[in-house]
């Protein structure tokens, strides 16, 4: 895991820089915001988490240049935002958080607007804005008016109509807000899938910590109006590593042998905890067998210890 100390070197997520932020600061008033946001975000998909109120909507608008750093540099693809807006907003698409859409439109008159808003000739916009929704799955529903529309059929159309115009990023603001499970689900799939196939950077904000597990191949943690711990999710879910070993039988003298031995163990029942550092999770496995086979044990399930994203938030925000 890789933790922002305040101030200092950015915090890389790998790779070559989408977004690169040194010490950005945004406040309202004499109420701060952001105070020292430094971070690359490389290309994927990557969740933006924090609690609500943390600042993620701000970075967004930001990032769009629809507000101005109060101190420190941000760029999208080597630009400034707030000099190069038209430039940067060409380049990217945007579903904002809230669901306030024009009621009586149609949900491909509405996209194919935003399409040519966004520089598309208006045959063009019209033939992308087809495309985008039949690929949100709306396609049967493409001539409906929004108002019409379920919360998760809008949610699909704010998505349409970010990629509509084929941008080289995507800012989604809790793009799940007001979904039932199964849309959810289905919302979070389609994000996966623009990410992949399509081929089109995702930033997605959200303080749903499982929304961003299941999605995200990158994590920047955003608490205290600064990136605390950023990188991505197979790495940051290795820095509380070791070996759980499920027992059989044993446990009493599997967990005493380990114990003598130096290691640190935790138990829940038949299943023990060992502590280790990456560097060490080989000689941890070695114990763990030794101290089965010297002890009588029998080993039911053995795998390494990968700490879930819980975890990470809380160990980095703590």
């Amino acid at each position: 895991m890789v933790i922002q100390a305040a101030p200092g070197p950015p915090v890389a997520l790998g790779g070559p820089a989408v977004i690169a932020a040194r010490g950005v600061a945004k406040g309202y008033g004499a109420a701060p915001v952001l105070r020292d946001v430094t971070v690359d975000v490389a290309p994927g998909v990557t969740g933006l988490l924090g609690a609500n109120g943390s600042g993620k909507t701000t970075f967004i608008g930001l990032l769009l240049g629809l507000h101005r750093v109060d101190g420190g540099e941000l760029r999208v693809f080597g630009l400034d935002p707030a000099r190069n807006g038209a430039a940067v907003r060409a380049r990217i698409g945007y579903a904002p958080e809230h669901h306030r859409l024009p009621p009586d439109i149609q949900a491909l008159d509405l996209v194919r607007h935003l399409a040519e808003v966004h520089g598309l000739p208006p045959r063009e916009a019209m033939s992308r804005a087809s495309d985008a929704l039949w690929q949100c799955g709306l396609g049967e529903e493409r001539l409906r008016p929004v108002g019409t529309m379920s919360t998760g059929q809008r949610q699909r159309v704010k998505l349409a109509a970010a990629i509509a115009h084929d941008p080289r990023l995507l800012l989604l603001d809790e793009p799940t807000d007001g979904l039932d499970p199964a849309q959810r689900d289905a919302m979070l799939a389609l994000i996966r899938r623009i990410g992949r196939e399509f081929g089109i950077d995702v930033v997605l904000s959200s303080h749903l910590l499982d929304e961003v597990e299941r999605t995200c191949d990158n994590v920047m943690i955003l608490a205290g109006g600064r990136i605390i711990a950023a990188g991505p999710l197979a790495e940051l879910r290795r820095g509380a590593s070791g070996v759980v070993v499920e027992l059989e039988r044993g446990a009493d003298a599997v967990q005493a042998r380990l114990l003598q031995a130096g290691w640190v163990v935790q138990r829940d029942g038949a299943r023990l905890t060992v502590a280790a550092d990456p560097a060490h999770e080989a000689a941890a496995f070695d114990a763990v067998r030794d101290a089965v086979a010297g002890g009588g044990g029998a080993i039911r399930r053995l795998h390494p210890r990968r700490a879930s994203l819980e975890e990470v938030f809380l160990g980095a925000t703590a």
